[in-house]
């Protein structure tokens, strides 16, 4: 008898204003096979229909808040741990093509260091301030095109 394959999990990341195209791309996604893993205010975004980054970081207002952007972090890391593979999802942001800011390079080393692959959907703009340890971690780039994603 043959064994189900198991689907190939994938965790996305991405700047908090991206997470509309994160959930999209969530679908998308399913559709090829992947289980998929999304940051948690990302599913409250979809659940809330409220899009709004502002409602979300409260801790710019009160920086007694900034213990729930820890646990948003924390909870995002044992995702990626527990992932086959992590995709940046680097919409454009602040007139940057390909933006990637600092959460999200934090995610990029903590899959960088559990030795899983790390896609990148856009290329990145060598005018990042962190291009240099963004390139440093190895990414693979899909140019946009998310079959390019090895399902093994």
């Amino acid at each position: 008898m043959k064994k189900a394959m198991k689907k190939k999990s994938i965790v996305l990341c991405a700047s908090a204003s991206a997470y509309r195209g994160v959930l999209a791309l969530e679908e998308r996604l399913k559709k090829l096979g992947f289980s998929v893993r999304i940051p948690y205010t990302a599913g409250r975004m979809r659940a809330s229909g409220d899009y709004r980054v502002e409602t979300y970081k409260t801790w710019f207002k009160d920086p007694k808040k900034f213990s729930r952007k820890t646990w948003l972090m924390k909870e995002h890391f044992k995702k990626i741990k527990e992932g086959g593979a992590l995709l940046v999802v680097n919409e454009p942001k602040n007139g940057m093509k390909g933006y990637v800011g600092g959460a999200v390079l934090t995610e990029m080393a903590v899959a960088f260091d559990r030795r899983k692959p790390i896609y990148v959907l856009h290329p990145v703009s060598e005018k990042l301030p962190i291009f240099e340890e963004v390139m440093a971690l190895q990414p693979i780039f899909l140019n946009g095109n998310i079959k390019k994603i090895k399902r093994t």
